[in-house]
């Protein structure tokens, strides 16, 4: 059975401040931090939803996605994070199940998809930014509540006699966890299978010492002994953290874009899209200046190029997904002074904190476009500027479409050597070339050597279509046209399996493996039909299932 409504996406704010928070306190004294989730109940996106025992929806994600990125930019003397609640029986109960099943399809699992990059970011604060999480659980643990326990380096359970962990979503609701928390669990923490297989299954849960016996949490700690206890076990993790250049801070301003009915206008970025053709164009524009060094990039802070592109790039995407369900081609573009460009990348590649963080948040942007469930079609003409961390989104692009002529041309740098890794690891022209290696570094040398012009393009593999001035708008016009026209659901299943090539690691398991899997399970009807166990939740009814394995 297909939603009622989605939440009023097209009102969603996906930036936000810690003087905004309605379900979150950031506290940060020294090298400490301390999250506290305590959701307001009625102020989700839906103030007609009551989201009880700490349950969450998109926009208490979007907090802990703000706060997750403002400690490592604003806060990078922290060491040590620990998340807990604000209740005394209650961690999380995990995404409110009422908000999923009154969603429609597309919102259920872009909402998934949202919440598994933030708890990644989490993790790569704590492996690339010195900054270690610690889930103080200080009372019942679920679903996606406890995939966010999951998300940090040690979990702490408090030991009363009630407080579990669980991973209900199997037996109540017959969909997955939603949030990387069956990879996790076994990837992760390594949990023996057969244990895993039985934990999935409880919908109570397990508590005290099993939990601590299975693998699922690192301690228990009676209810008298938690506080201190916590803080005794924070204070070794910020002792443990790497020792990195740590700041001073920057403050992330807000982006306050123009926006139109059709367009969406930042200072860096646009994103403009025609609902009649179901296509984007999506076009970042090259630093007008850059700075000298890190001294001055401090100075400019988060206007600074390098950082409000990024942010702007992020934002953009959050919106296509979540407010333009319809649009199934973007065309990637990019405008400006392309040698300007590649120095902004080379100046990235710096050692300093402010770099290092700039580098790891391009990252994370970019990574955000590698799962977005739209055909990207990079187009490479006279204007371009497919140049330093701008280099990635042609290789990063499903296609590629470049005018043959004088003056066109591209400069990858050194940040396109494995500086900013896709899901699997690798650089994305090393996932382009998994055949023959040396042609990434071969690439990589060639940037430094110099602009890459068209010709040349062709040669090295960074062209799916090369065509002169007589030809190239029709080849990219025909290839638009018969794209839209397929399958939304097969080109979403096609371009993941392609986008994923190369190594398996925990993220690509999630993104390639359990978001597929989720995508399909949504629509079943033992999920999601009438008498679904999804729909039927919080009913008297039982649900009925098609018993058919497939």
């Amino acid at each position: 059975m297909e939603a009622k409504a989605a939440p009023p996406t097209s009102k969603t704010q996906f930036e936000t401040h810690p003087d905004r928070y309605r379900h979150w306190t950031l506290v940060v004294e020294g090298d400490m931090a301390r999250l506290t989730m305590e959701v307001e109940p009625f102020a989700g996106q839906d103030d007609k939803i009551q989201l009880k025992s700490n349950s969450y929806d998109l926009s208490v994600d979007i907090e802990l996605a703000d706060a997750v990125q403002r400690l490592r930019f604003t806060h990078p003397e922290v060491k040590a994070v620990v998340v807990t609640s604000g209740h005394d029986r209650i961690f999380c109960a995990g995404a409110n199940i009422y908000m999923l099943a009154s969603s429609t399809h597309p919102f259920k699992v872009n909402f998934c998809k949202y919440t598994n990059e933030t708890r990644l970011a989490i993790e790569e604060a704590s492996a690339q930014s010195g900054q270690r999480y610690l889930a103080a659980c200080n009372g019942a643990t679920a679903g996606g509540g406890y995939e966010l326990a999951l998300a940090c380096d040690q979990i702490v359970l408090v030991d009363d006699g009630s407080s579990t962990v669980a991973l209900p979503e199997v037996p109540l609701l017959a969909v997955l966890p939603g949030t990387g928390g069956l990879t996790r669990v076994v990837d992760k923490r390594k949990v023996r299978r057969d244990l895993a297989d039985a934990f999935s299954t409880l919908a109570e849960g397990v508590k005290g010492k099993r939990a601590v016996e299975w693998g699922l949490v690192d301690a228990v700690v009676p209810r008298s002994k938690f506080a201190d206890g916590i803080a005794e076990r924070a204070r070794a993790l910020a002792a443990s953290a790497q020792e990195l250049d740590r700041g001073p801070g920057i403050e992330l301003p807000p982006l306050e874009p123009k926006m139109s009915d059709h367009a969406v206008e930042y200072r860096y970025v646009t994103l403009d899209v025609d609902l009649k053709s179901r296509t984007a164009h999506l076009i970042v524009r090259g630093p007008e200046a850059i700075p000298k060094n890190a001294t001055e990039a401090h100075q400019r802070g988060a206007e600074a190029w390098g950082i409000r592109a990024a942010r702007e790039l992020d934002d953009a995407l959050l919106r296509l997904r979540f407010e333009h369900e319809q649009v199934g081609m973007v065309l990637l573009q990019t405008e400006g002074d392309r040698e300007r460009a590649y120095a902004a990348g080379e100046l990235m590649s710096g050692p300093e904190w402010i770099f290092r963080e700039t580098r790891f948040l391009w990252g994370r942007v970019l990574r955000r476009l590698d799962v977005t469930a739209r055909s990207f079609f990079a187009v490479v003409d006279d204007k371009s500027c497919f140049a330093g961390p701008l280099f990635e989104l042609l290789v990063a692009a499903d296609r590629s479409y470049v005018l043959d002529a004088e003056g066109v041309a591209v400069r990858p740098g050194s940040l396109s050597g494995g500086a900013l890794p896709g899901w699997n690891g690798l650089s994305r022209l090393q996932t382009r070339f998994l055949a023959d290696p040396k042609r990434a570094d071969a690439i990589v040398r060639a940037g430094k050597e110099g602009p890459i012009d068209a010709g040349r393009m062709g040669e090295l593999g960074l062209a799916t279509v090369l065509a002169d001035e007589i030809d190239f708008e029709e080849e990219l016009r025909v290839a638009v046209e018969e794209r839209v026209s397929l399958s939304p659901d097969a080109l979403t299943g096609m371009e993941a399996s392609y986008r994923f090539a190369g190594p398996e690691t925990l993220a690509t398991k999630i993104f390639g493996r359990l978001s597929a899997w989720q995508n399909w399970i949504f629509i079943r009807p033992n999920a999601t039909g009438e008498t679904g166990a999804l729909t039927l939740y919080g009913e008297p009814e039982r649900p009925k299932f098609d018993w058919r394995r497939t």
